[in-house]
């Protein structure tokens, strides 16, 4: 049974940089803390760094938990690069966006961290919202609040100041009853293992030269067109970054990919090409893609994006069954799919990458060896008495 938050979380507010500079120096020492943060990034390349929420234990005190809300509009945040560096652990939930808006804000993002989310996934709640993870470890159901709530408007009112605190409220409860159920499960390692992956992924524009890769047709293209789509759609992420504007706001994927095709060397020839219009026919735009069109032409064309169909023909078939396991074992073992293996992961491994997720660690241990198996004829899949696909020797 849950129950309703308490009506008022008591915060602090910091919008100065002394005060901000006297959080870092206390939170330094601390062991681990919870952090959120609030943004927008629906007319920008960047994420705009709108608030940071951070909760923490007082060493010596276990009566009350202290929190903090940070204003970073006036103030340089990059100090927080100095708790970052630090073993204390970042406690955070759903940590993807927010690496990305520490990264461009602050310059860094923690050298430990512990996302509930993924850790929720090990423990059998599927990819669990905050909210879920309150009723299920704390039996707490969080206030309701505006999620497209003007986190850059200032005053922010204290709905939204309380909103903003709850992210961080019980984070660190939530921390200490997630690691209680993987120890008991043993799978410490693997949730740390998997936050680690997701800390240290590529954030945001940080490599322009596989921009062209998140096309949707991008595989269909010839070699030397998938050659001019990676230096245009590399000039298109690094003028974006370059006026901080959505990339789409640049040049939409569909006239990257006609300019791929035609690979124009004139503006008249790049006029004709699909899904260029007349903002990008001209003037220095227009020069920028001719050029980058050209470079595009100049270089060696990038491997096409893997996929099931560079598989050997006899192996496509796996595909689906071993998906079927892997989603039973997911079942079985009560941890998120999209943890244990995506389709991708089953590819990369059947195609022999040499940087398969599923060739070490806890899931070659789980999967890897029964899907080698299944594949080479030493094991095939049966229903068992209760339904289950279950993995069985021949």
């Amino acid at each position: 049974m849950t129950r309703e938050a308490p009506p008022h979380i008591d915060f602090g507010w910091i919008d100065d940089q002394e005060g901000l500079d006297e959080l870092v120096d206390e939170l330094v020492g601390m062991d681990r803390y919870s952090l959120d943060t609030e943004f927008h990034r629906e007319r920008t390349y960047f994420p705009k760094l709108a608030l940071i929420q951070i909760a923490w234990w007082p060493e010596g005190t276990i009566e009350k938990q202290e929190l903090v809300l940070i204003d970073p509009l006036d103030i340089d945040v990059s100090v927080l690069g100095r708790l970052f560096e630090t073993d204390a652990l970042c406690v955070i939930h759903a940590a993807q966006q927010d690496l990305d808006v520490l990264m461009h804000s602050v310059g860094s993002v923690p050298k430990r961290m512990f996302d509930t989310q993924i850790a929720g996934g090990f423990v059998g709640y599927g990819t669990p919202s905050l909210v879920s993870l309150l009723q299920g470890e704390v039996g707490i159901t969080p206030a309701k609040g505006d999620r497209l709530t003007d986190w850059l408007r200032r005053p922010l009112t204290d709905n939204q100041c309380q909103y903003a605190a709850a992210d961080v409220e019980y984070l660190l409860d939530v921390h200490d009853r997630l690691v209680a159920k993987l120890t008991e499960l043993g799978r410490v390692e693997w949730a740390e293992t998997a936050c680690e992956e997701l800390r240290t992924r590529p954030v945001s524009g940080s490599v322009p030269a596989d921009a062209w890769l998140k096309l949707k047709d991008a595989r269909s293209l010839r070699p030397s067109s998938r050659a001019v789509a990676q230096a245009v759609a590399a000039w298109r992420e690094e003028r974006a970054m370059r006026v901080d504007i959505p990339v789409r706001q640049v040049l939409p994927d569909l006239a990257i990919l006609g300019v791929s095709q035609r690979a124009p060397a004139t503006v008249k020839e790049l006029r004709q090409a699909r899904g260029v219009d007349e903002r990008h026919s001209k003037g220095s735009i227009a020069d920028e893609i001719l050029e980058a069109v050209k470079r595009g032409k100049d270089a060696e064309a990038p491997e096409a994006p893997r996929s099931s169909d560079d598989l050997d023909r006899s192996l496509r078939p796996a595909i689906t069954l071993i998906s079927a396991w892997v989603s039973q074992m997911a079942r079985d073992e009560k941890i998120d799919t999209t943890l244990l293996a995506t389709r991708a992961d089953i590819v990369s491994l059947l195609s022999d990458d040499e940087d398969a997720r599923l060739a070490t660690g806890w899931r070659a241990e789980l999967l890897g060896q029964g899907i080698r198996d299944l594949v080479s004829g030493k094991a095939g899949l049966t229903f068992d008495p209760q339904g289950r696909l279950a993995l069985k020797p021949v």
